[in-house]
């Protein structure tokens, strides 16, 4: 879809906080979009599907506004006037209980063409990944939504607790910790049991999830140290936590609550692979995008090697991608010159590790020979191992800042080895909260993939004044394989751990081991 005449804007919800709870429909609008207007309560990481757009941080907090909500209207305003497609991320679902309704009235009175794109509200998600459903057979036939406080011009202390108490089996407060204590008295004041079960859950659905049960008698008490954004449950589904937890059990997610920092690279792509396994691991991962990777300027030199692919007398005999990126770039620059995996007939096609391989699979491409250590030494040995490479030609399409290290490889196993660009980095500016949290020593632990996250990081660091070995003190850092530790080592950067398998899988389970040892450390 492109945009009108003027402009167009999506309302789009982005979901409680887990990014994969995010709808097909809202990627599809980050993908197009010319400008994200986001909140605080938006996971960054969603942002990675929109590289393409002009960030705006129009982030709230109690009593502290990036933007007014009357900036934030006319900033929708303004650029769908320039004819731009803008994407209004907003937490959870954009009609509830946040000013979703306001903008889109504003839109509609500015002649401005919209959509509502629904997400899923933390009214249901959140204790649902704690292990509590909001309606349960014969426990709880229905669910109330309350909004935790109300607007100046609404507030009438004359409102019908007793009503509201009853209102509903399970009563769900959102944006309520302010007025807990009030919720609490009213509740109890409109007829209900002081030992009606109540769960507090704060961080609902992200990997620093925390819940609190009690009942209506205790739950101030226990509660003292939750901090908003925070879901209240009343009722008696609270009793079914014990049993329906699955979340936030350590024994399940290693990493569960630490904070991990994964410096990248922007492609458009879709969601980062490590930092869904950190996900899936308990961990938050801490994107930190440093660069944007765009295909090159000028791809006369990219184009002749890739027409020389498709001609018997000239093509290579191996051609290796070392990425999924490149994987993406290469083929996808191949495709647009109008030819298809046919034309690759004849090649002999060698990758490092499962996600390139995966990434060759979405072309329907299967790889001859793939490397299991995600390095190019592992690359180089194993493929010498496998095939005689004298006066073989090898063709490797990369990145304009990649080592020489496979290239040299190859040279001394006898390949006639040619090389050409087919993406480049460009720096981006990084997600401020991020960065803020990684100078003020709020990360746990720093995974880097490759030497190129460590430049691409210093040269960031460099830009806001700050070191690379000062902004990772006190935090534990693993690396991919030896390439990439060495050049930690020479940036000043100690390692330690390294991956004793140089794929993702085996970064996560370096960090799973460094926590364990951290943590028998500080029993101990």
């Amino acid at each position: 879809m492109s945009a009108s005449a003027a402009g167009m804007v999506f309302l789009v919800g982005a979901g409680p906080g887990d990014p994969g709870l995010i709808t097909l429909r809202a990627v599809d609008c980050l993908r197009q979009a010319d400008v994200v207007v986001y909140d605080r309560l938006a996971n960054h990481q969603l942002l990675s599907y929109a590289p393409q757009a002009k960030w705006i941080d129009a982030g709230k907090m109690p009593d502290h506004h990036t933007l007014p909500q009357e900036k934030i209207n006319q900033t929708l305003i303004n650029h769908a006037q320039q004819g731009k497609v803008v994407v209004r991320l907003k937490g959870g679902d954009p009609f509830v209980f946040g000013r979703g309704g306001e903008e889109a009235a504003a839109l509609f009175a500015a002649g401005i063409p919209f959509e509502i794109v629904p997400g899923v509200s933390s009214a249901i998600a959140a204790p649902a990944y704690a292990g509590i459903p909001i309606t349960y057979r014969e426990l709880a036939f229905s669910a109330a939504f309350i909004t935790g406080h109300r607007s100046d011009s609404t507030a009438d202390d004359s409102s019908d607790w007793r009503r509201l108490a009853h209102s509903a089996d399970t009563l769900v407060f959102l944006m309520g910790m302010q007025n807990l204590p009030a919720i609490v008295a009213q509740l109890l004041k409109g007829g209900r049991s002081p030992e009606t079960p109540v769960a507090i859950i704060a961080q609902g659905t992200r990997p620093e999830q925390h819940t609190v049960c009690g009942t209506l008698a205790d739950i101030l008490e226990k509660s003292a140290a939750i901090r908003p954004p925070a879901v209240i449950v009343v009722g008696e589904v609270v009793k079914l936590r014990p049993t329906l937890r699955w979340f936030d059990l350590p024994a399940r997610r290693p990493l569960l609550g630490w904070r991990v920092l994964n410096p990248r690279s922007l492609t458009g792509h879709g969601a980062d692979p490590f930092s869904t396994l950190l996900l899936a691991a308990g961990a938050e991962p801490l994107d930190l995008a440093t660069s944007r990777l765009q295909p090159v300027a000028d791809p006369c030199e990219l184009d002749a090697a890739l027409y020389r692919l498709t001609d018997p007398h000239t093509r290579p005999d191996w051609l290796i991608f070392t990425s999924a990126n490149a994987v993406h770039f290469t083929l996808e620059r191949f495709r647009l010159l109008g030819f298809d995996g046919r034309a690759l007939a004849g090649v002999q096609i060698a990758v490092i590790g499962k996600a390139t391989a995966e990434a060759l699979a979405e072309w329907r491409l299967i790889p001859d020979f793939t490397a299991q250590s995600a390095s190019g030494a592992g690359l180089a040995a194993g493929l010498a191992a496998a095939v005689d490479l004298r006066q073989k030609r090898v063709l490797i399409p990369r990145s304009a800042a990649a080592l020489p290290e496979l290239p040299q490889l190859l040279t001394r196993a006898g390949a006639r080895v040619e090389t050409v660009t087919a993406y480049i980095h460009r720096p981006v500016e990084p997600d401020p909260q991020a960065l803020e949290q990684l100078l003020q020593g709020q990360v746990d632990a720093a995974a880097f993939l490759s030497p190129s996250t460590l430049y691409s990081l210093k040269d960031c660091l460099a830009q806001h004044a700050a070191s690379l070995p000062a902004a990772l003190q006190g935090c534990q850092v693993v690396c991919i394989g030896e390439t990439t530790a060495r050049a930690a080592a020479e940036l000043g950067v100690h390692v330690d751990r390294i991956a004793s398998e140089a794929t993702l899988e085996g970064v996560l389970q370096a960090l799973a081991d460094i926590r364990i040892w951290v943590e028998e450390g500080q029993n101990g």
